[in-house]
């Protein structure tokens, strides 16, 4: 049982920015992705999740699932998650709905439908939760009021992706530049979600897409892989960080 990614291609608007891309993350596994801008990291992300105008071949199977048939809702409903490179704001919903929608009323339904009543949320428990987590990431009561990301800002909205990561508790979770734009304040924050959410639920597998090794010198990644043009050039273990540290993405073939 893994995330498996075999001869992954995509096309943009007619241009092929994946060019056949294979990996496995495991259960358990933090894999970090690194490149330069242009590489495809993000585009491998929206692929995974289910980016509709995406032109996709190949296969990509979550604990054999056959992700490429299901919609984006159905891959995320089989334990997929997406922490988005730049959150997008919606009007009108919530911090606090949207999270009892996922956590509660969705969770509770699937429970119900499996027969594993015992694993549903009552309200209270949910509440409970929240303000714990909340407080934990450091996100204010009255945030938790407010539309979801509106007015937020860049280290907010990174926060309220690792809330929604915790409360969600998928097999795999694929991060995009979950530390892109946060200051060392925040950078602590969401390492230490991610540190706490996988001590919560120890088979979770993470995809971890960075430019920087900033984050990973607080999560330690078990593999680390280099992407240039569309493809995986160079695979290896921490060192790998080390040495993109040094000689930069040029000298990496």
């Amino acid at each position: 049982m893994s995330l498996i990614i075999k001869d992954l291609k995509v096309k943009v608007e007619g241009k092929e920015i994946l060019r056949g891309v294979n990996l496995e993350v495991k259960p358990g596994e933090v894999v970090a992705i690194m490149g330069p801008n242009g590489s495809g990291k993000s585009t491998l992300a929206y692929s995974l999740a289910g980016k509709p105008d995406y032109a996709v071949k190949g296969e990509v199977r979550l604990d054999g699932l056959d992700m490429l048939r299901l919609k984006p809702d159905e891959r995320a409903k089989n334990g997929l998650f997406l922490g988005w490179q730049q959150p997008v704001a919606v009007k009108g919903v919530t911090v606090e709905q949207l999270l009892r929608a996922a956590i509660v009323n969705c969770r509770n339904a699937a429970c119900e439908r499996t027969g594993q009543v015992d694993r549903c949320v009552k309200l209270t428990e949910f509440k409970q939760w929240l303000n714990h987590e909340a407080g934990l990431l450091k996100i204010e009561a009255k945030q938790l009021k407010r539309s979801v990301n509106v007015g937020f800002s860049g280290g907010e909205r990174k926060r309220l992706e690792m809330l929604q990561l915790i409360g969600l508790m998928p097999k795999y979770a694929v991060l995009d530049e979950i530390d892109s734009g946060l200051d060392i304040d925040a950078l602590k924050l969401v390492a230490e979600g991610i540190k706490r959410v996988k001590r919560q639920n120890p088979k979770m597998g993470i995809m971890l897409i960075t430019h920087y090794r900033r984050i990973l010198d607080y999560i330690n990644p078990d593999k680390v892989v280099v992407m240039k043009e569309g493809r995986i050039v160079k695979s290896g273990g921490r060192q790998l960080v080390e040495k993109l540290e040094q000689e930069g993405y040029e000298g990496i073939e």
